[in-house]
């Protein structure tokens, strides 16, 4: 017991966690995205961008574990093979640079991609060329390394998907069987540089419930907003999160 409180982060840092669990789950119950865009930067705050993609990880398997079989009976498998074929070349990468950054600079690069791919989502730009093997190898990479960095694999995955000819409820199930393998393969690779470990059981069972209650809570509230409300709750959402991670305001919220 007295490892898994020496685990948590003191003071403030417990309540930067809290905070980054629950929005991170109300946004994934809301919308079925952007918890990895909150929950990383606002984690790395309380215990570092070493631990904040791994806890990440580690809570998000908790929904992923319901939503992953209903997806691959309707997903188009053979293009998620190929996608996931090019994010497991990119998650070690991605994984090695997260090991070897130093926290600072992760905190900043972290805060500035998310930054930069909620630009992307929010602009509402889509894929339109012509999708080929090699193409869809190299949108899985892209997606790999910025996962391995910081769990944020979803956006250019879901820019590429989106301009495809397929119907949503084909690009939802693809999408979500995506985020299962870059899951798996998040797991291997934390584990093979040693960025999984005991020092992270404490923050995730703190972090755990707080993330469940958000999803359930982001879930009901669905209903409430319309399609453009919710978007823009989200993209709102993940902006601040990342502008409030920067590294420049530690000594006013920290």
């Amino acid at each position: 017991m007295d490892a898994l409180t020496a685990a948590l982060p003191p003071g403030a840092g417990l309540a930067w966690l809290l905070a980054a669990a629950l929005a991170g789950g109300l946004a994934r119950g809301f919308s079925g995205f952007g918890a990895a865009l909150i929950f990383v930067p606002l984690a790395a705050v309380a215990v570092g961008p070493h631990r904040a993609a791994p806890l990440m990880m580690l809570v998000e398997v908790i929904a992923l574990a319901s939503l992953t079989w209903p997806a691959w009976r309707i997903a188009d498998r053979r293009e998620v093979g190929v996608l996931t074929l090019g994010a497991a070349l990119g998650f070690p990468a991605g994984a090695a640079l997260l090991r070897a950054g130093e926290p600072t600079v992760l905190r900043w690069a972290i805060a500035l991609t998310i930054l930069a791919l909620l630009l992307l989502l929010a602009s509402g730009w889509r894929f339109r060329g012509r999708p080929t093997r090699p193409l869809t190898v190299g949108i899985g990479v892209a997606g790999g390394v910025l996962g391995g960095i910081a769990m944020v694999s979803g956006p250019p995955v879901m820019a590429y998907l989106l301009g495809r000819e397929m119907p949503a409820r084909e690009v939802r199930a693809a999408f979500t069987l995506y985020l299962g393998a870059g899951t798996v393969l998040a797991a291997l690779s934390y584990a093979a540089l040693g960025l999984l470990g005991g020092a992270l059981l404490g923050p995730f069972l703190v972090a755990a419930p707080a993330y469940g209650a958000g999803i359930w809570l982001g879930a009901r509230l669905f209903g409430l907003a319309s399609e453009v409300a919710f978007r823009r709750a989200c993209y709102a959402m993940i902006a601040l999160a990342a502008l409030l991670s920067l590294p420049a305001w530690d000594g006013v919220l920290r």
